[in-house]
């Protein structure tokens, strides 16, 4: 199914998705894997008959899931999307190791699977997730993994209970670390470079709208 250019693309999520937003610009996509893909989205545009969708980003720096779910309403309901994108995870992981800050993997993907099944409900639109991911910088962020791991299948399984597509990003940039160094693809581990970025769009586009075909 192709992105139409009547859609209305809303992403939300964490800093990655924020990726430097300015709040004060309802319009402002940041300089992430947002952007990247409605620069792609429009750049098709331009060679047909419409305008290219609407893309709204929602991502705020800091936020977990549940952050998420208190603002669910306003900032996901309230524009009437027709294609709903969630990132979401590694603040929930990077949490418990920085702060003990506790989440949960089965009240996690409680919430996650809510905010879901809610939109389904609601709207009619199409769901896409995220997963979250990590390439670890250091030996410290190695054992992140036996909290972010079961995060990651929580994440599969409430795509899979609401019918959303789902992004590997997890895969897309254990990939791309193979041939890199981690600090290429995300300098503090987390939070992706330009490049990393740009595989994120790609691997979107590729799941969500082929036809719009990946960007050098």
């Amino acid at each position: 199914m192709r992105i139409r250019h009547d859609d209305t693309l809303l992403f939300i999520g964490d800093s990655i998705t924020d990726a430097g937003r300015d709040r004060a610009d309802s319009a402002s996509l940041g300089a992430g894997y947002v952007h990247e893909i409605a620069r792609t989205l429009r750049d098709r545009a331009a060679e047909g008959p419409g305008p290219g969708p609407r893309v709204i980003n929602r991502g705020i720096n800091g936020n977990r899931v549940y952050d998420l779910e208190t603002r669910w309403a306003t900032d996901v309901i309230g524009h009437r999307p027709t294609v709903v994108t969630v990132k979401i995870g590694i603040n929930d992981t990077w949490r418990h190791y920085d702060s003990g800050l506790a989440s949960p993997v089965d009240a996690f993907e409680t919430c996650l699977d809510g905010l879901l099944a809610d939109t389904a409900r609601r709207l009619p639109a199409r769901l896409v997730v995220i997963t979250p991911f990590l390439v670890p910088v250091g030996p410290d962020q190695e054992s992140w993994f036996a909290d972010l791991t079961p995060r990651t299948d929580a994440v599969l399984r409430a795509a899979a209970n609401n019918g959303a597509q789902v992004v590997r990003a997890d895969q897309v940039m254990g990939r791309a670390v193979r041939d890199r160094q981690p600090a290429e693809l995300a300098r503090d581990g987390v939070h992706p470079t330009p490049l990393g970025h740009r595989l994120i769009a790609d691997a979107w586009l590729a799941v969500v709208d082929p036809a719009a075909g990946p960007q050098g």
